[in-house]
């Protein structure tokens, strides 16, 4: 009895289904592979059914984002282990057993990430995920192989290690654990309700792990473009968010307006790099927090640590510092 989950959360992704599910059906013959549909409309329920008929569809009421679509979908799930992946992705030969070993070698890790390099540049780490995330004490990404915009070569020197939140791109997760952290938050929608989780699970005692010998190729951007406000938006909008949930209760004030004022400085810069919808963005972000605060006030994680961050301040090491690549942070 299979006893892993490949779940493709799909909307409007036909052309991506033509392309890449081939691959995942290919190499994926230890799993269960599901369709999870947000409600699309072009035709790609029938081409699963017609082309793929082991595949099995779940259909979703309404396009539910990233989040919720995912709650919903792994309530019809009972694999033991799911692996949440995305429409643009390529996998490879063996790339579910070394995740699978991982997991099976050691209990108290709850989360994986695979290998994430770039579809398009395929020696090159992809921007999200790459080999493993950490965020600084203000809430802010970055990722070994990926520092803000600056993308590393694959040079196999990121080995197998415990990290801090892993991708939501290739997303391997206990569904004991899923369950046990009360799966995303459907308040994000979609953007950084991977880290938000990993973070929960950090709280509990739960590792998240980066596995060095599974690698997948990621288009990146393929349902919503870097380009689009919208991204910018969610992102800022998502990171307040978690900082909020997780933080300790009497680091949240300072922390939050320290992230609120260098957020005011990016979208400065993004106003004078002549974006001005970003900059717009970032204000309808932190309007919308603060909106959201009566609901956060119910979310607030119990017994957060406080030794959550790698660095104090990601953007000052960066910009100030040069420093460009994860192995220079410390």
């Amino acid at each position: 009895m299979k006893n892993i989950a490949v779940v493709l959360l799909n909307w409007n992704g036909l052309e991506l289904l033509k392309q890449f599910l081939p691959i995942v059906e290919k190499f994926s013959t230890e799993a269960v592979i599901y369709v999870a549909d947000n409600n699309s409309t072009d035709g790609s329920k029938q081409f699963v059914k017609d082309h793929f008929p082991s595949v099995k569809w779940i259909q979703l009421a309404d396009n539910f984002g990233y989040a919720k679509g995912y709650n919903e979908a792994l309530q019809q799930i009972n694999e033991e282990y799911i692996c949440l992946l995305n429409t643009d992705i390529e996998v490879t030969e063996n790339w579910l057993q070394p995740v699978l070993d991982l997991f099976k070698k050691d209990y108290s890790i709850g989360i994986i990430q695979p290998k994430i390099l770039d579809f398009k540049n395929k020696e090159y780490f992809e921007y999200a995920g790459a080999a493993g995330g950490f965020i600084d004490k203000y809430g802010f990404p970055f990722c070994r192989g990926r520092i803000f915009d600056t993308l590393e070569k694959d040079e196999n020197q990121y080995q197998t290690q415990e990290i801090f939140w892993a991708s939501g791109a290739v997303f391997f997760i206990r569904n004991s654990i899923f369950k046990q952290l009360n799966g995303f938050d459907d308040h994000f929608f979609a953007h950084q309700e991977e880290i938000d989780l990993c973070w929960r699970a950090f709280n509990q005692n739960i590792k998240v792990y980066y596995c060095n010998e599974s690698t997948v190729y990621h288009i990146g951007g393929a349902t919503l473009k870097k380009s689009n406000p919208q991204k910018t938006f969610l992102n800022f909008r998502n990171s307040l968010f978690m900082l909020y949930k997780n933080l300790p209760k009497e680091d949240r004030f300072p922390i939050i307006f320290k992230r609120l004022c260098l957020d005011g400085l990016a979208g400065v810069k993004l106003f004078l790099s002549l974006q001005p919808l970003h900059t717009f963005a970032i204000i309808k972000a932190h309007f919308a927090y603060y909106g959201n605060l009566s609901k956060l006030k119910n979310k607030h994680v119990q017994n957060p640590k406080s030794n959550y961050f790698y660095t104090d301040n990601i953007v000052f090491d960066y910009f100030l510092k040069g420093r460009k690549k994860f192995n220079q942070l410390k």
